[in-house]
């Protein structure tokens, strides 16, 4: 059994997100919590909340056991780049590209 959650359009880059999910990736749920919470990364926070997020789906969806949680699958995932203009020298214009993530997490219960 596997309980998922995603966020969508976070605001930002995937380069970034992809350090703190490597962080946790395969580590039990409570110990990923613990590591997120005292990680200085502006992704972490809401990382920390897709966790308890797909943590509540497993336990009330699901019928699984919070101790036996650990995160099987993180994967984060370029969204929509928004794209803004720069006034530059001589009425010519650069590009801004702001990016956005796309997350995913699956947990699912370890045997034993």
């Amino acid at each position: 059994m596997k309980a998922k959650a995603k966020l969508t359009m976070l605001r930002v880059a995937p380069r970034k997100s992809r350090l703190v999910a490597d962080l946790i990736r395969g580590k039990s749920v409570s110990e990923a919590e613990n590591i997120l919470s005292f990680t200085n990364r502006r992704s972490s926070g809401p990382i920390l909340k897709l966790l308890q997020s797909a943590k509540a789906n497993a336990v009330n969806n699901h019928d699984m056991f919070e101790d036996s949680l650990f995160i099987s699958e993180i994967r984060v995932d370029e969204g929509t780049t928004i794209k803004r203009f720069l006034p530059r020298a001589r009425g010519s214009a650069d590009v801004m590209r702001k990016r956005t993530s796309h997350i995913n997490i699956t947990l699912e219960e370890r045997n034993g």
